[in-house]
């Protein structure tokens, strides 16, 4: 066969990209060229006539990667790839339902909730059975329910051993049944239905699993329970299970993404080749060679260690400054410095632990006038007026879809109160109906029914205008006969609203040419595949055109992002790890994961800044350099004094913020526990003698000064 597919790969990359029909674990640390060995051993397979394009189900977990992997095969073979099984999680589950609803037991043209709408649906929920919204938060109740599917467990299933959770349960099957009412499906509830589809109608699971030999998935530490059990059933006996991952790269268990899937895949699928992807096209040797040393602290993984042809590079930069409002001004005249010696703003990241420590780095940016952009702001697709003009499409494809009318049934204001939709809700909970369906009754009089029934037949004018016309037209005909683009207009600041709803008449046009209705599988009209479209976008974080900006973000919304430098700040202890870390369990070998993910973020350069005192939350916090930034050989480090110069950094002792001892032997930054107010951490001390005090920062206690004669302190 042709060689030039395979030319470039380096020996790793070609052993797994060549594997024989087996499962394998790819083990693909930062840079490594996963999608890379994913795209090429998928044209590989092709190619090499073990696998034809229909046969092969690839799975990632966003559509950005995807569209990527898409464009890459399309690159490498002359195939057609439209119509191929490559996407993510819920967007192959909600192929495989389209195809087959009336076995799952699904409308043909069944809508997905996004977040925002199961929220709204729950709500709904609780106020239709009088239940306590206060005791029962919406959203608490809706992260139980998304729990409970995630976990692979219907209502009936849950275990419930108390009054509490027992009354949840009872509204998580409440909710259920309204959800099939309405014809409606969350996210987590598409892979539930396609988990139970695929287990209970034996001959669809065996034809998938006949057809399907060879499935690839990506970023396989960031499977939960419920994805790893639905690829095991669709993988069956015969196919081969290609999963690359990288365990050091878990930072989704509060997502519920299982680490331990790994290791489990290993034993269910008999692995007998685990890979390593271990050289890096990223980052220079220090920046690595950091990782690489962190990383190690953990105990529970499957070892890899990441190496460069590209050199050492430049040592890692550390700055201690005073407080936080120093640290952001460090890192703003930093930033200008690599603008001086032509780096953009755009190739420049600055990351943080938790989103409260943003306000002083933007505060500071604005003042120096650095552009900047917090990544990962409004979704186009989760902005008010296009959730409006959405839920007009919705209500034009699937009138029972409550959520949706009530969204804008009176928006525009048209005159149908609260008390009017509380008398049609009761309609329609009496004879167990849609509130369209309620509508349909016309049982109400007056005021309430004549505007209620306008309101039914401008939809109906809607369907039927919007029939026979192109995507791009319906969309168009319907912000004007719905009143949306008059209210806009007439809208004070509406013209920026306006402009993203043209922007949504242009993504309708880009959609239709793009789609191509499979035969037997699929959405059964445009309309429909847009609305999914629409809902599973919903999650990318849309580009924001304009002028080059430095680039804000937590570290977690960094993970599969890159920069020629990277600031990392607040490397302090309880911000980076996280306080919280401590009490769950292998908390702090997340965390230190995370701040992996961090370093690996940068190219070329890397800062690390953390300060002695911080205001968060209301309140002036004290703090000693993280762990983390002792388990980084000092040898790849260079402290930045505050003048700005440079000298070789010392590996500081274990706990220490610096290398002050008072007279009395005790040291700055030392853990100590107090028997009234337990831990705490020394942060300044005065005095000789009998008239030595301490000032320590008590985890629970505050802020307090100490005399040593009667403290009673010990070592922590």
């Amino acid at each position: 066969m042709p060689t030039s597919l395979l030319k470039g790969l380096n020996p790793e990359q070609l052993a797994a990209v060549t594997l024989p029909h087996e499962s394998a674990l790819i083990l693909a640390g930062a840079g490594s060229g996963k999608t890379r060995v994913l795209t090429t051993r998928i044209a590989h397979l092709i190619q090499s006539g073990q696998a034809s394009p229909n046969g092969i189900f690839a799975v990632t977990f966003t559509n950005k990667a995807a569209k990527e992997m898409l464009t890459r095969l399309g690159a490498l073979l002359p195939i057609n790839t439209r119509g191929m099984w490559i996407g993510t999680f819920h967007g192959l589950a909600n192929r495989m339902l389209r195809a087959h609803h009336r076995e799952a037991g699904l409308p043909a043209l069944f809508q997905i909730l996004d977040s925002a709408d199961q929220l709204g649906a729950i709500k709904r929920l609780l106020k239709a059975l009088n239940v306590d919204d206060e005791k029962y938060p919406p959203k608490q109740l809706q992260h139980f329910i998304n729990g409970c599917k995630e976990e692979g467990l219907r209502a009936h299933l849950v275990e419930a051993f108390d009054p509490y959770t027992r009354k949840q349960q009872e509204l998580y099957a409440a909710y259920d049944e309204q959800c099939q009412r309405e014809g409606v499906v969350d996210f987590a509830e598409l892979l539930l239905r396609c988990y139970e589809l695929l287990l209970r109608e034996t001959a669809l699971r065996q034809h998938y699993q006949s057809r399907f030999r060879h499935i690839l998935v990506d970023e396989f530490q960031d499977t939960n329970h419920l994805q790893y059990q639905w690829l095991k059933l669709l993988a069956g006996e015969q196919a081969a299970v290609f999963a690359v991952g990288d365990d050091d790269q878990s930072i989704y268990a509060f997502r519920g993404a299982r680490v331990g899937n790994m290791a489990d895949f290993e034993r269910d699928f008999h692995v007998e080749k685990v890979i390593r992807l271990e050289q890096n096209y990223r980052s220079h040797g220090n920046i690595l060679d950091a990782a690489n040393a962190l990383i190690r602290h953990n105990q529970s993984r499957l070892g890899k260690n990441l190496w460069t042809a590209e050199g050492s590079g430049e040592p890692i930069r550390v700055f201690e400054a005073h407080s936080d409002y120093e640290e952001a001004s460090f890192i703003v005249d930093e930033v200008k410095a690599l603008q001086r010696e032509g780096v953009p703003l755009s190739g420049i990241a600055l990351l943080y632990r938790s989103n409260a420590q943003s306000r002083v780095l933007e505060h500071a940016l604005f003042n120096a006038a650095v552009p900047y952009r917090v990544y990962g702001g409004l979704r186009f697709f989760e902005r008010q007026e296009i959730k409006h003009a959405l839920a007009y499409l919705r209500l034009i494809g699937n009138s029972n879809d409550d959520g949706a009318l009530l969204r804008v049934i009176n928006f525009p204001t048209r005159g149908i109160g609260a008390r009017s939709l509380e008398s049609l809700q009761e309609i329609a909970r009496s004879e167990g109906v849609s509130l369209w369906q309620a509508a349909q009754l016309r049982r109400l009089s007056g005021k309430a029914g004549a505007t209620i029934s306008a309101f039914t037949a401008l939809i109906e004018s809607m369907r039927e205008v919007c029939a026979a016309l192109p995507l791009p037209e319906q969309v168009e005909h319907m912000l004007e006969l719905s009143g949306l683009v008059t209210h806009y207009k007439n809208e004070k600041e509406g013209a920026d609203r306006l402009e993203n709803l043209n922007e949504l008449i242009n993504a309708a046009a880009g959609f239709e040419i793009e789609y191509s209705q499979e035969e037997s599988e699929g959405a059964s009209n445009v309309l429909a595949a847009f609305l999914t479209h629409a809902s599973l976008e919903a999650g990318d974080n849309q580009a924001i055109a304009g002028q080059e900006a430095l680039q804000l973000m937590t570290v977690h919304a960094a993970k599969g992002l890159e920069f020629h430098a990277v600031f990392l700040s607040g490397l302090e202890e309880g911000l980076f790890p996280h306080e919280n870390a401590a009490r769950e369990r292998d908390g702090v070998e997340e965390e230190r994961r995370l701040m992996y993910v961090a370093i690996t973020r940068a190219r070329r350069r890397l800062y690390i800044s953390f300060a002695d005192s911080r205001m968060l939350h209301g309140q002036l916090r004290y703090g000693i350099a993280s762990r983390f930034l002792e388990e980084l050989p000092a040898q790849l480090l260079k402290r930045i004094n505050r003048t700005g110069s440079e000298q070789a950094m010392q590996q500081p002792t274990a706990g220490a913020a610096s290398a002050s001892t008072s007279d009395s032997g005790w040291q700055i930054g030392q853990a100590v526990s107090h028997p009234k107010f337990g831990p705490g951490i020394i942060i300044n001390s005065e005095g000789r003698g009998a008239d030595a005090r301490v000032q320590v920062s008590f985890s629970h206690a505050g802020v307090k000064w100490l005399a040593l004669e009667y403290a009673k302190l010990e070592a922590g």
